[in-house]
């Protein structure tokens, strides 16, 4: 636990943790937050006395990253959890009344809203005093909220209500408020559980729904475009899970699971998806601060019933057995409210189930016609939690404070280039001694709080920084759950970077602050040749011309890219545009293709990840087995699929390369051009050789 505030429970963040779960002992509860805070709400909201709060007993243990068993090589299953804390124990002091005040706020750190004061890495806790507003009436209950200028026009965030001094977010929901007397009467005996609260308003009529009950966010699983490129897509995949006994929701993709179409290097554009879920969009986005900054207050609410209100239906009307009212103006109306249509003889009582813009969706059907014109009135209805003050005066008074958030970039050494790799001399080396290496590096980054992905790109110029474009596909970048990646670049001076994803920001908007740009140098081996004596050899014999074999062409030709060489007929062609790592060729009846990729993850991982796959698709006589390649230990993958109206057959050999790369040389053989040219294919496999 770190030092922390009345109505507060305060963590040191842990490094790599996607998030954490915090057992609140004394009220049988599980609360699972992605920031280090979390408020005391339960304990205060509707009994703010000491028996209540002045002892709370907690643990906690931490969310990790988990990735699918079935990207494993042994397919066993692993934890989603650290080990639980041992029992803490938060005192809170007797609550005091006064005017309110705004204290500060505080994560990792604490900001008192002043140039001087840090920007939190994390989203914070917002602290605050006293208990009567501007009109010098007492509260119970507060709200806070966020904005993006002090005149607190400009809403971003909506708190949820709570009856602590403390306020932090929480991803999977708010208190279940009472909806009336007889509930809040409850409410003082018990600790209320997680659920829905209604929809508040404000004084001038407004309708607040607390940020806490958005919508889950769709994490990001593809790198996203460029400025002035299409974005990539952000996606998820899989349902809600089901949550741990007495859990507010499951946890999000950091207690779910997130797999990647390649295990370590994140597939050929990086695509991750994830399963569980992501909970609501509590956290903001960065400013430049002191510069810029959020600004916040907190105002009371109260708990009371509706008053007295009326409006009319619209065109067409409503038919008997109608569920559904068009009205003018549906503001104010809210589930439970008890409505009468019409007035006379043909007057009905319903009662509102659901509440949409224009209309007012009733629990049972009507008996008689209602025309365009007829009163809809609300009678009564369940309690409703009003802001009592205006934000805007509220601001305009004096109480409102001043935030910064600042996400980490992801840093590499203490700042420094972290790099591991081959030297040019062929030794195991670091980025601590060189910045030159040959072959394909690794590179690694530290973990950045509140990051459950990351990006890397990397670029030929440090500015302007201009993203190249990942072997096999067309994203400017990998997306990877890891902190480490294989780039697959060739000879020549490369710069890359790395951001964080934090999955608690609005979908489509959750990147991170880049790190600054590193350099790395890839060179060609540096080698010689050692002669043997002066004694003069004798000269060979001529060997006759072999006659070609069954399926092959009469000449062979070798193609070198970078780190390989292989042979291909001499009548072969590119089937596309490639290089580099990247190869493609084709017989000149395009019945079979071969093609050379670089990929970042061990051999036999890489060729598990595939078959499984496979297996997953319905490819029925996918199979595997190990083989001894001339260009080094292997796996081969044979499979048969149909495309475009014809018979495929697949052949795929992962060889293991440098460090936990893999080179994956495959063919695909077109109707009965398989079985024909099976000692062709050999040849060519027979010929691959690392550079």
């Amino acid at each position: 636990p770190l030092p922390s505030y009345p109505g507060l429970l305060r963590w040191t963040p842990i490094e790599g943790a996607a998030g954490y779960q915090v057992w609140l002992v004394d009220a049988g509860k599980m609360e699972t937050v992605t920031t280090n805070v979390l408020d005391e709400r339960e304990f205060y909201t509707f009994h703010q006395s000491q028996p209540w709060m002045a002892t709370v007993r907690w643990r906690i243990r931490v969310i990790r990253l988990q990735s699918a068993a079935l990207s494993r090589i042994n397919g066993i299953p692993a934890g989603d959890y650290g080990p639980w804390s041992t029992t803490y124990v938060s005192t809170n002091p007797a609550v005091t009344g006064g005017p309110l005040k705004l204290l500060g706020t505080a994560s990792d750190v604490f900001s008192d809203g002043s140039d001087g004061s840090p920007a939190h890495k994390l989203m914070p806790a917002f602290l605050f005093s006293g208990n009567t507003g501007l009109a010098g009436t007492a509260s119970e209950l507060f709200r806070v909220e966020i904005f993006t200028d002090r005149q607190c026009l400009n809403r971003v965030f909506t708190g949820a209500v709570t009856g602590a001094p403390a306020y932090s977010p929480r991803p999977f929901g708010p208190l279940s408020l009472p909806t009336s007397a007889a509930g809040i009467a409850s409410a003082r005996n018990s600790f209320l559980p997680d659920g829905g609260e209604p929809a508040g308003t404000t004084p001038d009529g407004d309708t607040l729904t607390t940020t806490e009950m958005s919508a889950d966010q769709s994490p990001t699983g593809t790198a996203p475009g460029e400025p002035g490129e299409t974005a990539g897509s952000s996606a998820s995949s899989g349902s809600a899970g089901s949550p741990p006994a007495g859990s507010a929701g499951a946890a999000p993709p950091a207690g779910g699971s997130g797999t990647s179409s390649n295990p370590t290097n994140g597939g050929a554009s990086g695509t991750i998806t994830w399963s569980g879920r992501a909970g609501a969009p509590t956290d903001l986005w960065d400013v430049d601060w002191p510069r810029s900054g959020y600004y916040w207050t907190v105002v009371p609410v109260s708990a009371s019933a509706p008053s007295s209100l009326q409006t009319a239906l619209v065109a067409p009307g409503a038919k008997a057995d109608d569920t559904v009212l068009p009205v003018a103006n549906s503001n104010g109306f809210a589930s439970g409210d008890s409505v009468q249509i019409g007035s006379g003889a043909s007057a009905e009582m319903r009662t509102v189930a659901a509440v949409s813009a224009g209309q007012l969706t009733l629990a049972s059907k009507l008996i008689f016609v209602h025309g365009a014109g007829e009163s809809v009135v609300r009678l009564t209805g369940s309690l409703q939690y009003r802001d009592l003050e205006l934000a805007q005066d509220v601001c305009a008074s004096g109480r409102v404070a001043r935030f910064g958030k600042s996400s980490e970039p992801s840093l590499t050494a203490s700042g420094e280039l972290f790099a591991t790799g081959l030297s040019s001399d062929g030794r195991l080396t670091s980025a601590r001694h060189t910045t030159s290496f040959y072959g394909a590096p690794l590179v690694s980054w530290t973990p950045a709080l509140g990051a459950l992905a990351y990006e890397v790109q990397w670029s030929k110029s440090r500015y302007p920084f201009q993203p190249e474009s990942v072997p096999g596909g067309g994203a400017k970048g990998f997306m990877t759950t890891g902190t480490s990646l294989v780039l697959p670049v060739g000879p020549g001076t490369w710069y890359y970077r790395v951001r964080g994803f934090d999955y608690s920001l609005p979908s489509g908007s959750q990147q991170m602050s880049w790190s600054d740009p590193a350099k790395l140098v890839v060179s060609r081996p540096i080698f010689k040749v050692v002669g043997g004596g002066s004694v003069a050899q004798p000269k060979p014999k001529p060997r006759a011309k072999p006659k070609p074999k069954a399926g092959a062409t009469s000449g062979m030709k070798t193609v070198n890219g970078t780190g390989f060489a292989i042979n291909v007929p001499v009548t072969w062609k590119p089937c596309a545009q490639s290089g580099g790592t990247a190869l493609s060729y084709c017989n000149p009846a395009k019945t079979i293709d071969l093609g050379v990729e670089l990929r970042g993850a061990p051999y036999q991982q890489l060729a598990a990840a595939v078959l499984s796959d496979m297996k997953t698709a319905g490819v029925k006589d996918a199979a595997t087995h190990d083989v001894s390649l001339p260009g080094g230990k292997a796996v081969a993958l044979t499979a048969t699929q149909s495309s475009g109206g014809h018979v495929v057959h697949v052949l795929l050999y992962f060889v293991a390369g440098v460090n936990t790369s893999t080179w994956v040389v495959g063919f695909d053989a077109k109707d009965g051009s398989y079985a024909a040219n099976l000692k062709l294919l050999g040849q060519i496999i027979g010929s691959f050789k690392l550079r």
